[in-house]
């Protein structure tokens, strides 16, 4: 059951809000560096008005970090907004039910092994892809339910965490540290080789999960029996949101690493600020890339000359975040 998806003012304007946001950052992204350059002169380059040294520093060794934020920060919130809203649980998130740690299980194994940056971005996706497919088969018993999704999640992300434990101290030193930046999640050095893969597999992605699936997955909130009643596939759409957002978070981590809390906070800021129930989903992915692309210009500038790798600072704020949303919950009753 398709159908189309209601707009909402409130919505929109927060989408766009976040959108431009997110445009904002990465232009201030650009002109930063040991080559900065003005917001007018970064827009002026863009628009193809530079010189050929201002072209080379944009286009090549600037832009591509910004689109990867954008597009990891929107991929990550869609997938964490789409497994909340199937397991009905405000702490379903890749980072919380195994889908994260996988790609990174799968990353190792590439490092260990001694492969490259390429190899280690296909480690990372098929990881994730292959945890999806264990915790998926595991949580069926007649059908996928959230409670069970959840259960078998953080028992696959205990597991999986001791494994890539295991994996960092059979790597050589050099392969252990390069492994440990990317765990940590990190922007630096990205080329139109890590956005571009990424870019096109959510431009299939995400048509499929707003225009085929968003009105459907609104309505089995409202319980599985109505949804059936109403003529939606319910275990075939929980398949086929399930694949998406597996698919989604595997290749973000591929591209930009494991980056911590983006997928479990942006849904939340986006149903807060819309003030209205259901997935959000094209909300939450505008909220991530402003998310992601603010996190990354606030770890290269807010620190002197030590940039952090942009999963600390969006661990800071997304842990701080839990521990509120927790607080917030237990003061409600709800936990």
């Amino acid at each position: 059951m398709a159908g189309i998806v209601a707009v909402r003012p409130r919505a929109v304007a927060v989408g766009i809000g976040c959108l431009l946001l997110a445009l904002v950052f990465g232009v201030l992204t650009v002109g930063g560096g040991d080559y900065p350059m003005s917001p007018a002169d970064v827009l002026r380059t863009l628009a193809g008005g530079g010189g050929p040294a201002e072209d080379f520093v944009v286009r090549e060794l600037r832009l591509p970090r910004v689109v990867t934020a954008l597009v990891v920060g929107a991929a990550l919130a869609l997938a964490g907004a789409i497994f909340q809203s199937l397991v009905r649980n405000p702490l379903g998130s890749p980072d919380l039910l195994g889908f994260t740690q996988g790609a990174a299980t799968g990353a190792l194994l590439v490092v260990v092994a001694g492969g490259g940056s390429a190899a280690l971005a296909g480690g990372a996706v098929l990881g994730g892809v292959v945890t999806g497919v264990v915790i998926y088969l595991l949580a069926w018993r007649g059908g996928l339910h959230g409670h069970r999704l959840v259960l078998v999640g953080i028992g696959a992300t205990a597991v999986l965490t001791g494994v890539n434990g295991y994996l960092l101290t059979r790597g050589r030193l050099m392969e252990a540290a390069r492994a440990m930046l990317w765990l940590t999640g990190s922007l630096d050095g990205r080329g139109w080789e890590d956005a571009l893969p990424l870019l096109a597999a959510t431009a299939v992605l995400v048509p499929v999960v707003l225009l085929g699936c968003a009105r459907p997955l609104a309505i089995t909130e409202m319980g599985d029996d109505l949804a059936r009643g109403l003529g939606v596939r319910v275990q075939g759409l929980r398949l086929v949101l399930t694949a998406a957002a597996v698919l989604l978070a595997s290749l973000a981590a591929a591209a930009a690493g494991p980056v911590s809390f983006v997928a479990l906070t942006a849904p939340h800021l986006a149903r807060r600020m819309t003030r209205t129930p259901g997935p959000n989903l094209l909300t939450a992915a505008c909220v991530g890339a402003a998310l992601l692309t603010g996190a990354d210009l606030a770890a290269q500038r807010l620190f002197g000359d030590h940039q952090l790798p942009v999963g600390v600072v969006t661990g800071v704020l997304g842990g701080g975040y839990l521990v509120w949303l927790l607080a917030a919950q237990r003061k409600a009753g709800r936990i």
